[in-house]
């Protein structure tokens, strides 16, 4: 027995709801599905990001950094981190002589980092007689460290989801692919413009 013309109707039709995906355009869908593969690449990178070891996780850090566009070539950014770091594990030249520098500090930490960690730093920067630093981790912020880094000049502070976003954005530890959606072109189908 074979199924020959069978016709459903549709959920508005049948008296059910439309769900919003019958409702919404392709171009709607598709870019709902992009985030939704963004925020699991996210949440990989996050995973991945803190089963790292410290060194591998301050080298990644300052790899991203140089993606961004700091330092004028990757030998700019050297990682001091490890035992007796002085609260710094990377510092990036950006000049080619090196006279303006940021300072790194990269944290794998599970709990959110407080308001103690940023000052440390923060004597730790006054101790290099640095301007400028970036304190990167794979966890929160306290709203007492929020509040410590706006009241400081020249902190900035990247969390774990940021951090994430960030690798995604710069292609660190990812890789993307170019999928091609074709749209007409209205344009060479306008016999009066031609």
């Amino acid at each position: 027995m074979g199924y020959v013309d069978v016709r459903l109707r549709p959920a508005a039709e049948a008296g059910g709801e439309v769900s919003s995906a019958a409702v919404a355009s392709p171009d709607d869908r598709l870019g709902e599905a992009l985030q939704e593969l963004r925020q699991a690449a996210e949440a990989e990178l996050l995973e991945l990001l803190a089963n790292v070891s410290p060194g591998f996780f301050e080298t990644i850090v300052l790899d991203l950094l140089h993606a961004m566009g700091y330092g004028t070539s990757r030998s700019d950014l050297q990682r001091v981190g490890g035992a007796g770091d002085g609260g710094i594990d990377g510092v990036i030249s950006l000049d080619r002589l090196g006279l303006e520098k940021v300072y790194v500090q990269a944290k794998r930490w599970q709990a959110s980092v407080g308001r103690p960690e940023l000052q440390a730093f923060y004597g730790a920067l006054a101790g290099h007689k640095a301007r400028k630093g970036v304190f990167i981790a794979i966890s929160s912020y306290t709203a007492q460290a929020l509040e410590f880094a706006r009241s400081v000049e020249g902190m900035v502070l990247i969390d774990g989801q940021r951090l994430a976003s960030l690798m995604i954005d710069h292609e660190v530890g990812v890789s993307a692919r170019v999928l091609k959606i074709p749209k007409i072109d209205s344009d060479y189908f306008d016999e009066e413009g031609t």
